[in-house]
């Protein structure tokens, strides 16, 4: 991994600049998204999104699934996961002399899925593969962690434990982000997503797939109609912890669907014919409290900006997760970006944040957006569960052609 990434270009000259041997993404297309045990995808489980959604790259891309060599799924609850990844692959035409493994590092789990197969590319063990990121949380919803006494009995090991709800409000207290705040940063959120489903953005980053004879092909998970009044007479979802300022309408939604990238170089992306979406350049991966998971962004981000030799003010989209309105926040106003370059279509208090998914998503919907406004530079970034955060940089190679 450290001779992978010791690979990667440094400054924004060399970034952009086009080489041979760039790992490059092909083709980056998600599921619409279903609202958790009430919407649209709540009885497909993973192996459906997964099977639907290969399919569907293989239709769209026409490549020949014999030239791939790897996959990596990144899920984090459904039992035997890599069993039903693997049975998935294999259904949708995928053959059996691919492989295929599965990472779970929760809510980066799609991002750490694409980083992975970046990294196969960069070593020259694999030439062509597939990042894909999905998760079925209602059918499959966080388990409780069980662990010893004597592991229980440590401070931060317990709190690492705790559900992140209790973590949305130990941020909140500890950092005095009031819950009006929360709710202006949520009504942003539901917003922006609001237009963007109206106007039809997102059918730019959906690949409709069929479950049970039915079509989908729009989120159910966005609420039409959210004020920020309506948001302030939610009543508390965590009434026992904290200050008790998260609430439905201020937390991410939990949902259902999958992402799915492809991933070669450049050299053989233009031997093959295929389109190239945007180049792959590097991640990082960071610690926190884990009482105070939801802060990491504030840490991720710099280091993954300083190790390729980038500013803040070069990067053109922002997309970071919004676990909480309660982190959201407070990494917002600590990081000091522009809100206009974060989140521009709304994030995850809007949409959801189906944990396996999340870390594609975000690159699929990044890449989706500097299209449409000729950007180049797009910075990913989550806390992740259990006291981590995650952060990655990509550019974008596709122009629009419609009038801006």
């Amino acid at each position: 991994m450290r001779a992978a990434s010791t690979k990667v270009p440094y400054g924004n000259s060399a970034i952009v600049q086009k080489n041979p041997d760039d790992v490059v993404i092909t083709f980056a297309k998600r599921t619409a998204m279903g609202r958790a045990k009430k919407g649209q995808l709540k009885d497909a489980p993973v192996d459906r999104l997964l099977y639907s959604l290969f399919k569907v790259a293989l239709e769209e891309t026409k490549l020949d699934p014999s030239k791939i060599d790897d996959i990596c799924v990144g899920t984090c609850h459904p039992p035997s996961p890599l069993y039903i990844s693997r049975a998935a692959a294999l259904a949708a035409g995928i053959p059996h002399h691919v492989p295929i493994s599965v990472v779970n590092r929760l809510c980066s789990s799609g991002l750490m899925a694409i980083r992975n197969i970046a990294h196969a590319i960069q070593t020259g063990e694999t030439s062509i593969g597939i990042a894909a990121g999905v998760e079925n949380m209602s059918l499959n919803p966080r388990p409780t962690p069980e662990v010893v006494e004597e592991v229980s009995a440590s401070p931060e090991a317990y709190d690492c434990l705790q559900p992140m709800g209790w973590t949305s409000e130990m941020v909140a207290q500890a950092y005095k982000v009031s819950r009006q705040v929360q709710d202006e940063y949520a009504f942003i959120s539901h917003s922006r997503a609001n237009k963007s489903l109206v106007s039809g953005i997102f059918a730019d980053e959906i690949a409709p797939i069929e479950i049970d004879g039915k079509l989908i092909s729009v989120d159910d998970t966005i609420r039409p109609g959210v004020t920020l009044e309506g948001l302030s007479t939610l009543k508390p979802a965590f009434k026992d912890w904290g200050e008790a300022t998260t609430t439905a309408g201020n937390a991410s939604g939990v949902g259902d669907g999958a992402a799915v990238c492809i991933l070669t170089t450049r050299e053989r992306a233009e031997k093959e014919g295929m389109e190239i979406l945007g180049k792959w350049i590097g991640s990082t991966v960071v610690g926190v409290e884990p009482r105070y998971m939801g802060i990491s962004p504030i840490y991720a981000i710099p280091k993954v900006l300083e190790q390729h030799g980038l500013t803040k003010e070069e990067i053109d989209v922002f997309e970071i997760n919004e676990a909480f309105a309660s982190q959201f926040a407070y990494c917002c106003e600590q990081l000091k970006i522009p809100m206009e370059k974060i989140n521009p279509n709304g994030g995850a208090i809007a949409v959801s944040h189906p944990l396996g998914m999340t870390g594609v998503r975000q690159v699929v919907t990044g890449l989706a957006e500097l299209k449409r406004r000729n950007g180049k530079l797009l910075c990913t970034s989550m806390c992740v569960g259990s006291g981590m955060g995650a952060a990655g940089i990509f550019v974008n190679e596709a122009r629009s052609t419609a009038k801006l």
